[in-house]
């Protein structure tokens, strides 16, 4: 059940940061949705290492390191993917 939540919460906060990235991403749902997946274990890790919660818990700092952490990761995506269409 775990999975099924950490993959809802991953494709919110992955659509929460393309809403916040300015420009149009050429990124997929699928690719939204793992890479909100990997900001929400990044926000999990952070909050965790601040002691304000267990990695698969919701909490506030985690959530705003998420989404901040997505942000991030489809900048470096879009990136990634920008070269190779160039080539």
């Amino acid at each position: 059940m775990q999975i099924i939540g950490l993959l809802i919460v991953g494709l919110i906060i992955g659509a929460l940061a393309r809403a916040l990235k300015p420009g149009r991403q050429a990124l997929g749902i699928g690719m939204t949705m793992l890479l909100g997946v990997v900001g929400a274990l990044i926000g999990g890790l952070v909050a965790s290492f601040l002691g304000s919660g267990d990695i698969f818990e919701l909490n506030v700092i985690g959530f705003i390191v998420a989404v901040v952490a997505a942000v991030l990761l489809i900048g470096a995506a879009e990136g990634g993917m920008g070269r190779r269409r160039r080539i």
